[in-house]
Order: C-alpha cells, then structure tokens, then sequence
C-alpha cells in the first residue's frame, strides 16, 4: 500500500519528539513542581494578597484589551477585506508587527509615548488620563501584542464570503445593519470568538511589552507573570511554580474553549446550518 506521505512514521516519531523536549516536557516539569508544593502550602501561595492583586490586575487588563481588540480588530479586518485604497499593502503588513517586534522594544516604545512627557502622554494627562503605569497601560501593551489574533482570524473568513447573499438581502430590502447583523456576522462569529479567545490567552503570558509600562508596583500594577519571575529571583521556586501552574491552567482553558468554537464551527459546516 502507497503512503500518502513517504517516510510518515519516521516524520511522525520527529514531531512528537520535538513537541516533547520543547513542550511537553517543561510543561510536565512545571506541573509536577506545583503538585509537590502541596494543597495547604498552595492555597497559602494562591490566597496571598499579593497573589489575589496580581491575578485580578491580569485578568481584567487582559479582558480590557480583549474588548479593545475585538472592536477595533473586527473594524481593521473588514477596512482591509472590503475597501481599496492608497497603502493598504503596507497597513495590512502593520498588523503583523507585534509578532515580529521584540515585546521589551514594544513596551519601551508604549511607555516613551504615554509617559507623562510622551507624544501622547502629554496631552493626556492634561485632561486627567494617565496610562504610562497605570493598569490603562498594561491593557495598552496587551491589546498591542495580541491584536493580530483577531485580525487574522477574522479576515480571511471575510475574504471568502459570497458576495450573493448580502446582495439578495440588500434586494429584498434589509438595511446595511441587518445584513451584518443577520448574514455576515453569523458567518464570521466562530473565527472571530477564536481571535478572542487567542488573544485572550496570549494578554495573559505577556511580560515583555508590561514591565516597561506598567511601572510594577505590587497590589496596584503587578502581573502575574512579573510576579513569577520575582519569585523566581528570590529562589521560591515553590511560590513560582503554583502561580505559573494557574497561569497555565486559565491558558488552557483558552484553548479548550477555542476547540470548542472550531468543533461547533465544523458541525455547522456539516449540517449546513
């Protein structure tokens, strides 16, 4: 019998070798370091005030830059899929800076720009909004990171829609709103709650673009991840394993419910809803 792919097994036994030395295995290594620490020593670690700031800081900055992305990105993917216009190569290879531009020079560029003395920190501050250390920066530098997930996730599912439907609708009358409210955003809503998710996911691991900006002061603009390093230094490994370990496990529950999203969305192509 001829193989589809030659040299399957070999290739197959390769990949699952790398995803084990560079994946699996830290992640397994970390787990089991969290295990070790202990329920009660857990619980103590977990329930700390500092640890409680450092997780409810995290968690609403990166829903805030959730909530920014999912506007701002919904309204970047559809200028670039519907509209033609001078530049739009060059804006549509922008979106992809945040994956190429190292996060540390993200973050020095975000605080030299919403510092006080910034381009736009100034005018800012003079009507009564800081965001250079505040939690207003770090959803700042996290909606810069994790941006791209919501615009490429999106824009190609808008490049594929059949420009038949929304004419039809558009024939029998229904408003530009209702067509998107009833034929394109039905149809673009599973990419587009993966984006989120994605997104979501990636705002909660960043440290690099947040240490410069958000000045990493405990209990008012600590993250989680900053958090951990500092454990780290302070050789608490125990400490920083059981927050990274909770870190992960909300990271996993990201990607759970993105392969949620993409079974329903398959099911849906199968059963032509």
């Amino acid at each position: 019998m001829n193989r589809v792919i030659p040299g399957l097994p070999l290739s197959l036994g390769i990949t699952v070798l790398y995803l084990s030395l560079i994946v699996l295995l830290p992640l397994g290594a970390l787990v089991w370091q969290a295990l070790d620490v202990g329920w009660e020593r857990y619980l103590a670690i977990m329930s700390g005030a500092r640890t409680m700031a450092a997780f409810r800081i995290t968690l609403s900055t990166a829903a805030l830059a959730t909530l920014f992305n999912c506007i701002y990105g919904l309204a970047l993917a559809w200028v670039l899929v519907r509209y033609e216009f001078p530049g739009k190569r060059y804006l549509d290879a922008l979106v992809d800076v945040p994956f190429a531009l190292p996060t540390a020079v993200a973050g020095l560029a975000l605080s030299a720009l919403f510092a006080k003395n910034g381009w736009f920190g100034g005018p800012l501050a003079q009507i009564g909004i800081e965001v250079a250390y505040t939690p207003l920066g770090i959803a700042m530098a996290m909606a810069f990171t994790s941006i791209p997930f919501v615009v490429r996730t999106v824009q190609p599912v808008l490049e594929d829609l059949a420009a038949d439907v929304e004419e039809a609708a558009a024939t029998l009358g229904a408003s530009d709103l209702r067509i998107f409210a009833r034929i394109i955003f039905p149809a673009i809503l599973p990419a587009f709650l993966t984006g989120a998710s994605l997104g979501f996911a990636r705002s909660l691991g960043e440290f690099g673009a947040i240490i410069f900006i958000a000045g990493n002061l405990p209990l008012k603009t600590e993250v989680v991840s900053l958090l951990t390093f500092i454990r780290i230094e302070e050789y608490d490994y125990p400490a920083a394993a059981a927050i990274a370990a909770t870190l992960l496990g909300f990271a996993f529950v990201m990607l759970f419910l993105v392969n949620m999203i993409q079974l329903w969305q398959q099911r849906r192509i199968g059963t032509g809803d």
